[in-house]
């Protein structure tokens, strides 16, 4: 069965699939361009796309018949496939949503303590040579302890995170979700306005969807204290950009920490000029163990889908 995997996985994962599947293993890091997700649904039989390869409704629009059964998504998050337009045309899709929770979670807390304790710059300060010694009034930030925690998308990221505030900082956590989420702490869920003005951190867990697209506007974020600050791990687009500076440059609140962007690499000069913003270039999970969790468990997808198994992790 033929295989193409859209960019290269770690060394283990990459020899787990070549000993399985004929396999072809496409050069660079960049994501595949339509031609390359056109010639894929054609001359393949399963395909491990990941973040920005376009598998829109145009590309399966202009194969009739496509040879590519299955897109065993590397990622948790899908929204460069387009589900419905691959159902259609007789694809199924998958993803890795287990192996991606705790290593995201972490990033959530690593963006909340360096935003809010004003690590990126204080490190900017020590190696651009300007720290001058400690004193009783420098470099004050928020402390984290005790403080409350709004998680705006409850699932298995955004119960990952809320658990490390709760259990590990005391925090009480608020939350915006479609449903009532049964919980092993103590949570209340509240209407997305009433979440975003009881905190003091928000952190968005969105899964990217046409109705999550801006979903955090300039009214959600009129909505927030001006001591507090906003933590983005889930897609770039849940928020509005332009919305998000604009309440920075207003002093509306008071920094923000993102590991995902908008129009991602590009990202803003407003954000980057601005020291109350902590930015990480997608690190959600950049950890060796937990890319060659998300490749074995692609592969445990594609394995499932050559043998004529129920798959494993279907979207």
């Amino acid at each position: 069965m033929k295989l193409l995997i859209s960019r290269r996985l770690p060394d283990a994962v990459m020899a787990e699939a070549a000993a399985r599947f004929d396999l072809t293993d496409r050069a660079g890091d960049r994501p595949m361009s339509k031609t390359e997700c056109i010639a894929a649904l054609t001359e393949q039989d399963v395909v491990i796309p990941t973040l920005g390869d376009g598998f829109n409704a145009e590309v399966f629009a202009a194969v009739a018949e496509p040879r590519c059964k299955l897109l065993a998504n590397f990622g948790v998050g899908y929204n460069h496939i387009d589900v419905a337009a691959a159902g259609a045309a007789g694809v199924a899709v998958t993803n890795t949503p287990c192996a991606v929770t705790d290593a995201t979670a972490d990033i959530a807390l690593t963006l909340i303590l360096m935003t809010a304790r004003r690590a990126g710059e204080g490190e900017r300060m020590v190696r651009a040579g300007a720290w001058t010694g400690w004193h009783p009034t420098q470099m004050l930030g928020l402390h984290v302890t005790g403080k409350t925690v709004a998680i705006i998308g409850m699932g298995r990221i955004g119960q990952a995170i809320a658990r490390r505030c709760h259990f590990g900082f005391g925090c009480r956590i608020v939350y915006a979700n479609r449903s009532e989420k049964t919980l092993d702490f103590r949570a209340e869920r509240l209407p997305l306005a009433e979440a975003m003005a009881a905190a003091d951190i928000v952190v968005l867990g969105l899964s990217a969807s046409a109705e999550t697209h801006h979903f955090i506007d300039a009214e959600a974020l009129s909505a927030m204290r001006s001591h507090a600050i906003l933590v983005n791990i889930a897609r770039g687009d849940v928020i509005d950009e332009r919305a998000l500076i604009a309440a920075l440059q207003a002093g509306q609140i008071a920094g923000a920490g993102f590991d995902v962007y908008e129009f991602e690499p590009q990202v803003p000069d407003a954000l980057k000029a601005m020291e109350n913003v902590t930015l990480l270039p997608h690190l959600g999970t950049a950890a060796l163990e937990v890319r060659e969790n998300m490749g074995r468990m692609a592969l445990e997808n594609a394995i499932a889908f050559e043998e004529g198994r129920a798959l494993p992790n279907p979207v």
